[in-house]
């Protein structure tokens, strides 16, 4: 909850004569001191809002990734390395379990090659938290 809804909480309360006027005061100062001590300095916001990172590039590999769909693509690498656990945990449970139908793995692999183009030629170009994937 954020500083501002804070405040209307406690004017609320004040208009409604459940605090004075001095404790209303004093709560004020609380959370205006709190907020105040919570605020990033300017750098750290910098760092957070940015897409791409300076320095330490965590920005995936399109190759990589292609590569692995194309390649380990019935395993759910591909998804694995991009961050969509939830994804290549189906994948990979999938043909692991299902293994001796043939057919499944079969599935997953047309799925894993599916991907794995579609992020070679440009149609997938993020990970999972969002950042481009670099060529």
């Amino acid at each position: 909850m954020s500083t501002y809804d804070d405040l209307n909480k406690i004017k609320e309360l004040l208009d409604a004569g459940v605090l004075t006027q001095e404790e209303f005061d004093t709560q004020k100062e609380i959370l205006l001191k709190t907020s105040i001590e919570e605020e990033p300095e300017p750098s750290q916001v910098n760092q957070q809002n940015s897409t791409q990172p300076q320095g330490n590039d965590e920005r995936k590999s399109k190759l990589a990734a292609g590569l692995l769909g194309i390649f380990l693509g019935s395993l759910g690498i591909h998804n694995f390395y991009l961050g969509n656990t939830s994804k290549a945990l189906i994948q990979l449970l999938v043909s692991v379990v299902l293994c001796w139908t043939f057919i499944a793995p079969i599935g997953m692999a047309i799925w894993g090659l599916i991907e794995g183009i579609m992020i070679l030629s440009g149609s997938i170009t993020t990970d999972a938290k969002g950042i481009p994937l670099k060529e």
